[in-house]
C-alpha cells in the first residue's frame, strides 16, 4: 500500500470553555450555584462580592490605600512567578462606558474589559421589584437533644444515672426514637471492661430509659411505633377506650392499618362505638415525637422567581435573595490596563501581564454567564406564566397541557436548555412554591375534542377523594367513571398511577372504622 494524503470536509460543533461554563451554571440549583460562586471567589482575586454600602470610587481613604496595597501585592506576586522585577502600576480613575449587558446580548465584546460595575443582582432592568419583600426565613429552634438536656438539669439523679440518660439522649434519631438497642450501647461502651461491666451498665441503661421516657415530648425514647403510642396513651385519662387503644397499639396495629373493624372488635371484645373512640385516641397521638424539633431549614425551598399580579396579568421577577452580587475589583483591573498600555515591556513581564489578563477575563466571563443564567430562567418562567394564566387564577385544576418543545419554540431555545432551566428551579405562586417542571404535563383526550392536562386531572382526583364518604371511599374504577362523566377519558390504571403520585391510599385503606 502506498501512503497518501486525503482531504475531507466535515462540520462539527466545538464547545468553548465559556459556553461549557454557561451550560453548567444553567443546570445548577440555587445551592450548587452558591457553592460555585464561593469557589470562584477563592480562586480568582479579580472577583469580589459587591458591598451595597459604598461604590468603588466612594471608598474611604483607608480602604482605598488598602486596595492599592493589595493590587501591588498581586502584581508583585505575578511578576515574581514570571521572573521579572516588580513594577507597581499607576492607577488612574476612568469613566465607565456603555452597558456591558448590551454587549453581551448583542453578541459583541470590547477589547478593554475594565470597569465592569454590573452585578447579577442588579443588572436585570425589567424586574420592577422595588417593593419586593424577601421571603421570611425560619430560624433554627431548640433541638430535641437540647430540650431533653434542659429537663434533665432539673432532675435529682446521681452522676452515673445522669450520664446514662445523656448517653440515651445522644442515641436518639431525629424522630425521637432510640436508634440503637440497649444491649448494643452497653457493649460498645464496655468493650474493654468485660461482660460483668456490660451487664451492670445494661441495668443502669434500662433504668435510664424509664427516666427518658417520662420526659417531654411524650413518646420520646421509644424503640418502635407501638411503644411510642403506648407511652402517649398511658398519659391520658383512665377510661375503657384508653385500655382498648393501648391493646390495639400493642398487638393489633396491622389490623388498624387495614381498617379491619370486624377482626379488631373480635380481638379486643369491644363494640363499634368503643372501637371508634379508641381509634380517635390513637389518631391524636404523635407517631414522631421529634418532629416539632426538626430544623425547618431542611424543608425550605427558596424560589428562584416570584410571580406577582400586574394589572390584569401576571409578571415574573427574579428573587434577589438567590442572585449573587459580584463585581470586578477596580484597582486590579486598572493595574492590568496600565501594564498592557506600556510600550516595550516584553519578556517575563509580558507573561505575567498575560496571566493576570487571563484571570481577569475568566472573572468577566463568569459574571456574564451568571447574568445569562438568570435572564434565561426569567424568560422561561415568564413564558410558562403566559401559557398557564388560568392556573394563577383558578389553581391546579385549570392547568393546561404543556410540553418543553412549546416553550423552546417560542423562545428560540433548544429543548435541552428548557429542561436544564426547569430542573431544580422553583417558582413562588399564590398557591405555593413549585418546581418549574410542575407546570408541564401531558394531554388527555376529552369528549369535546379538546385536551386536559395530566396535572389538572390529578388535581381533580384529589378533589374527588377529598369530598368522598369516609365509610364508602371511591375506588379507582369509580374515579375513572366519574372523570369520564366530566368528559375526561382516563383508564383505571392511569387513575391508580395518579393516585399513587398524589400519595393517596387505596380505597380499602381510606375507609373509616
Amino acid at each position: 500500500m502506498k501512503p497518501g494524503l486525503q482531504l475531507r470536509f466535515s462540520q462539527h460543533l466545538a464547545l468553548t470553555p465559556q459556553l461549557q461554563q454557561s451550560i453548567r451554571l444553567l443546570q445548577l440549583s440555587t445551592l450548587e450555584l452558591q457553592q460555585e460562586v464561593d469557589q470562584m471567589l477563592e480562586q480568582n482575586p479579580f472577583l469580589e462580592v459587591e458591598e451595597e454600602a459604598a461604590s468603588g470610587f466612594d471608598a474611604p481613604p483607608e480602604r482605598a490605600a488598602a486596595s492599592e496595597r493589595q493590587a501591588d501585592e498581586v502584581w508583585e506576586g505575578a511578576s515574581a512567578e514570571a521572573g521579572a522585577d516588580p513594577e507597581p502600576p499607576t492607577v488612574d480613575v476612568v469613566e465607565f462606558g456603555a452597558s456591558e449587558r448590551e454587549d453581551w446580548e448583542n453578541g459583541t465584546e470590547r477589547e478593554d474589559f475594565d470597569g465592569i460595575r454590573e452585578t447579577p443582582g442588579k443588572a436585570t432592568s425589567n424586574n420592577d421589584n422595588d417593593d419586593f419583600d424577601p421571603m421570611e426565613r425560619s430560624t433554627a429552634g431548640v433541638s430535641l437533644q437540647d430540650h431533653l438536656r434542659e429537663q434533665l438539669r432539673g432532675m435529682r439523679l446521681s452522676p452515673a444515672d445522669r450520664a446514662a440518660v445523656m448517653v440515651l439522649i445522644e442515641s436518639l434519631d431525629e424522630d425521637g426514637y432510640l436508634a440503637d438497642a440497649l444491649e448494643d450501647i452497653a457493649e460498645r461502651l464496655t468493650a474493654e471492661d468485660g461482660p460483668d461491666a456490660t451487664e451492670e451498665l445494661l441495668d443502669r441503661l434500662r433504668c435510664a430509659l424509664k427516666w427518658l421516657q417520662n420526659l417531654e415530648p411524650l413518646g420520646v425514647g421509644a424503640r418502635d411505633l407501638s411503644e411510642c403510642l403506648v407511652l402517649q396513651l398511658r398519659a391520658g385519662a383512665r377510661c375503657e377506650a384508653q385500655m382498648i387503644a393501648i391493646l390495639i397499639s400493642k398487638n393489633h396495629l396491622e389490623l388498624l392499618a387495614r381498617r379491619d373493624a370486624k377482626k379488631l372488635m373480635a380481638s379486643t371484645g369491644c363494640d363499634e362505638a368503643m372501637l371508634k373512640a379508641a381509634q380517635a385516641l390513637i389518631v391524636r397521638c404523635e407517631p414522631k415525637p421529634g418532629r416539632p424539633f426538626t430544623k425547618a431549614e431542611a424543608n425550605i425551598v427558596v424560589p428562584d422567581v416570584v410571580v406577582q399580579k400586574s394589572g390584569r396579568g401576571w409578571k415574573v421577577v427574579l428573587n434577589p435573595d438567590v442572585m449573587p452580587k459580584l463585581r470586578i475589583n477596580d484597582l486590579y483591573a486598572q493595574a492590568i490596563k496600565q501594564q498592557r498600555g506600556r510600550r516595550g515591556s516584553g519578556g517575563s513581564g509580558s507573561e505575567a501581564a498575560a496571566g493576570l489578563s487571563s484571570r481577569l477575563q475568566e472573572a468577566r466571563w463568569f459574571m456574564k454567564n451568571i447574568l445569562q443564567r438568570f435572564d434565561t430562567i426569567q424568560r422561561v418562567s415568564q413564558a410558562i406564566v403566559e401559557r398557564q394564566k388560568s392556573f394563577f387564577t383558578h389553581g391546579a385544576i385549570a392547568m393546561k397541557p404543556l410540553v418543553l418543545r412549546e416553550i423552546a419554540d417560542e423562545l428560540g431555545l433548544h429543548e435541552s436548555t428548557i429542561s436544564r432551566v426547569t430542573t431544580a428551579k422553583y417558582m413562588s405562586t399564590p398557591y405555593g412554591t413549585y418546581e418549574l417542571k410542575y407546570f408541564f404535563g401531558s394531554s388527555l383526550n376529552t369528549e369535546a375534542g379538546g385536551n386536559a392536562s395530566s396535572t389538572a386531572v390529578r388535581a381533580l382526583i384529589k378533589q374527588l377523594v377529598g369530598a368522598e364518604d369516609d365509610k364508602k371511599p371511591l375506588s379507582d374504577s369509580q374515579l375513572s367513571h366519574m372523570l369520564e362523566e366530566q368528559g375526561i377519558q382516563v383508564a383505571r390504571r392511569t387513575v391508580a398511577k395518579y393516585r399513587e403520585a398524589l400519595k393517596i391510599a387505596p380505597a380499602n385503606l381510606r375507609r373509616s372504622l
